[in-house]
């Protein structure tokens, strides 16, 4: 795979046939979500089992090796494009601080990126943040949505938090974003006991979405993040409502559907000889290239990113895999175990900031 390979979603499937989505005039932006895979500071944080990720640990997590963390994910974001993405969602992020270095200690401090951040219940106290570029996007309001607090005991579960951001892709539309880390499946993704905690998010989730379209049934809505399930899963079908398919009556559009179909080898998460597309992208109808108004902001692509040095190979099960910042004990300097997906959306209005 050479260094410059993305799995393209330029594909759209309608009545038997395809349609390819190329670049008009308009400006693009992209949203980014990334599963950083354990950025953790070398502090103890005795409110959280953070315990693996301090100097004493068997990790021997040190302050270079933190800082070389930064520089590593800071690259990954540099390396989306010429221009970085205007908003990036982020999971396994441990704090406001890990967040705040990222922005003012590595090459990402000449786009002046601000930080959302809000501790979550999660027991390892991994949380989901954002970085964003005040001056491509302006935010406006921003809410932590709290799962796993359901009256019945089988809706108890502490996890991370849903994120929800309100904010206008200057100068164009106002944009909806939910960013995501569901359950975990305890390292096994094939059986699981985790999947109602799952479909309890989804639930949280579509009623979060459906506030917002009663609204405005024209709402432009973007959901990222790590679902922890396949878009086929009936999480993500059946609760949260985001279809494979384009059509009439889709609310929710899942983009990440077609890559398994496109490219069977890769996903953005591997167990051991197995891909997973358990980070996935889903918009809203307003967001659809063949639905949408032409004025205003559509999607051009969404793709799962993957240069060369974020993969190594997989000695054990053959092709490639996520090039880790660990390899079980032994530090291995990568960079997660997650591949980052990219949202490009194109604004006509924007063409003219």
């Amino acid at each position: 795979m050479n260094a410059g390979f993305v799995l393209l979603m330029g594909l759209l499937f309608l009545g038997g046939s395809s349609r390819v989505l190329f670049a008009a005039d308009g400006a693009t932006s992209t949203v980014m979500f990334y599963n950083c895979e354990n950025l953790f500071d070398p502090i103890d944080d005795p409110h959280t089992s953070d315990n693996e990720f301090v100097p004493q640990s068997r990790h021997n997590w040190t302050w270079q090796k933190y800082q070389q963390k930064l520089e590593n994910i800071s690259k990954v974001i540099l390396a989306t494009g010429a221009e970085p993405p205007v908003v990036v969602g982020m999971a396994e992020v441990e704090n406001a601080f890990v967040l705040n270095q990222l922005c003012a200690k590595t090459g990402l401090t000449r786009f002046q990126y601000k930080v959302v951040h809000h501790d979550s219940p999660d027991p390892r106290g991994i949380d989901v943040g954002v970085l964003y570029r005040p001056s491509r996007f302006r935010l406006l309001a921003y809410t932590y949505y709290r799962v796993g607090n359901g009256a019945r005991k089988e809706e108890q579960f502490r996890s991370r938090d849903i994120l929800y951001l309100r904010g206008v892709l200057c100068p164009g539309d106002t944009l909806h974003i939910f960013f995501n880390h569901w359950p975990s499946r305890r390292g096994n993704n094939t059986s699981d006991n985790k999947e109602s905690n799952r479909i309890a998010v989804a639930k949280i989730l579509r009623s979060k979405v459906d506030s917002i379209l009663i609204k405005n049934k024209n709402a432009q809505i973007i959901i990222m993040g790590d679902f922890n399930d396949e878009p086929d899963n009936v999480s993500i079908t059946r609760y949260l409502g985001a279809q494979g398919q384009i059509s009439g009556s889709v609310l929710l559009y899942n983009w990440s559907s077609q890559w398994k179909k496109n490219i069977s080898w890769i996903g953005t998460y591997k167990f051991k000889n197995q891909w997973n597309i358990f980070d996935q992208i889903i918009t809203s109808k307003a967001l659809i290239p063949q639905i949408a108004n032409k004025d205003r902001c559509t999607t051009l692509k969404a793709e799962i990113f993957a240069p060369a040095f974020l993969l190594v190979p997989d000695e054990k099960y053959g092709t490639k895999r996520p090039f880790r910042t660990y390899n079980g004990m032994k530090y291995a300097g990568g960079f997660s175990d997650h591949l980052p997906i990219l949202l490009t959306i194109e604004c006509p209005a924007c063409q003219a900031r």
